[in-house]
């Protein structure tokens, strides 16, 4: 029996190690520079790759990726911004994205594309997510940091979540024939401001400047242990999403076994 392959993406190693937290030991792989963690678990495997922050990093990491293995279900992961009322560490489901640069705003049709395995994925995201928490995500090139920019986002887009990845795996999803799913978990909220400007950190030279803007104010300090205890619930989240999820997947897969219409 052919195995089911799922490509996994996540941003940042906080965000990787999250979701690898709920596989068993795995094996490492390089692809052209771009590490790989594989999972087997009954018939399936997952594929675990960090791209790094951005649309451009997600888009190469995608390519490397699509190029050298087919897939059933590609699934951008991670944290998000909750651009609607939510919880710290909820789940957030993505059916639709659009991308905003700008004033540039751009669709994907990538959640277009149906296979069995994201039907599969999608009837659970729905027994544990509830329906107001599953829409449409906004990918964008830099941290929206500031309350009042999340509420433009979210009133310009109608958007559920905001990443700065998405976009630009769904567009290589679609380019590959390749089911696509977002699940991400909630680390910071609509109506607070972030405690720093972290595009700062996203410069050649930043990390200096951004540094700098910490010691110069103490009070950011704070700021980032609230967001570092938020992100912490996130990680937990996701971590116990993709326990339960692949446990799920692999009863239906022995179900499917046992029915004597696959003897």
């Amino acid at each position: 029996m052919p195995r089911t392959r799922t490509a996994i993406f996540t941003a940042t190693s906080w965000e990787r190690s999250a979701v690898q937290a709920a596989f068993p030991p795995g094996v490492e792989q390089c692809l052209d520079g771009l590490s790989i963690h594989v999972y087997s678990i009954g018939d399936r495997e997952y594929w675990l790759a960090q791209t790094g922050m951005g649309l451009e990093k997600a888009r190469r990491s995608a390519i490397q990726l699509f190029g050298s293995q087919s897939f059933d279900l590609t699934v951008s992961t991670g944290f998000t911004c909750a651009l609607v009322e939510a919880d710290i560490g909820a789940l957030l489901a993505g059916l639709e994205v659009v991308q905003r640069t700008g004033q540039s705003l751009q669709s994907s049709q990538a959640m277009a594309v149906t296979g069995a395995e994201r039907g599969l994925a999608l009837a659970f995201v729905k027994t544990i997510v509830p329906p107001r928490l599953i829409g449409r995500f906004v990918s964008t090139d830099r941290v929206v940091g500031l309350a009042r920019d999340k509420r433009e986002f979210a009133e310009s887009t109608s958007a559920i979540g905001l990443d700065m990845e998405s976009a630009a795996l769904a567009a290589e999803a679609q380019r590959a024939q390749v089911p696509f799913l977002i699940i991400r978990s909630v680390s910071d909220l609509l109506d607070e401001d972030l405690p720093l400007d972290f595009n700062l950190f996203l410069r050649p030279t930043g990390w200096l400047k951004g540094m700098g803007t910490v010691l110069a104010a103490p009070s950011c300090l704070w700021g980032l242990g609230r967001l570092r205890r938020q992100s912490a619930a996130a990680a937990q989240a996701l971590t116990e999403f993709f326990r339960r999820y692949t446990a799920a997947m692999a009863t239906k897969s022995q179900q499917r076994e046992l029915s004597p219409t696959s003897q």
